[in-house]
């Protein structure tokens, strides 16, 4: 059972630190192009939307489904710790509640992932419908 341990701490984890990195790349740079855009460039509202929402599915997505992947490594992490407690009979309490504490981290990182991802996410969707505001507004329909 000790590739679980390894999956958990490197794989669901590591996994979580990518979502994380990738979402604060998406963000950053749908920042700096929300910044530079030039509405005179698009004489169609379609095309203009298309533009704005690229990639900010991937940004919903991790932000929807980061708890989930937290939650598997909390999962895992308690059947290893029920196993441990399985094969080697009686066990300290208090190595009981080191390995559930070290479970739950997990979800905690995938909270700490999700939350920010759905925030920013919102914003730059409330960013989208103000430039198209304007573009509407400038074009007069």
């Amino acid at each position: 059972m000790e590739f679980l341990k390894i999956i958990i701490d490197y794989g669901i984890m590591g996994l979580l630190i990518a979502m994380s990195l990738g979402a604060l790349t998406i963000a950053i740079e749908r920042h700096l192009y929300f910044k530079k855009i030039d509405l005179k460039n698009f004489s169609d509202k379609r095309i203009l939307e298309l533009n704005l929402t690229n990639r900010l599915y991937i940004l919903a997505s991790i932000g929807s489904n980061a708890p989930y992947i937290g939650l598997l490594g909390t999962v895992l992490g308690i059947i290893l710790t029920f196993y441990t407690i399985g094969n080697e009979g009686m066990m300290d309490s208090g190595k009981i509640m080191m390995a559930l504490a070290l479970a739950m981290k997990v979800t905690a990182a995938g909270l700490v992932v999700a939350i920010p991802s759905v925030f920013i996410y919102n914003y730059l969707i409330r960013r989208v419908r103000v430039i198209l505001t304007n573009w509407e507004v400038d074009n007069g329909r």
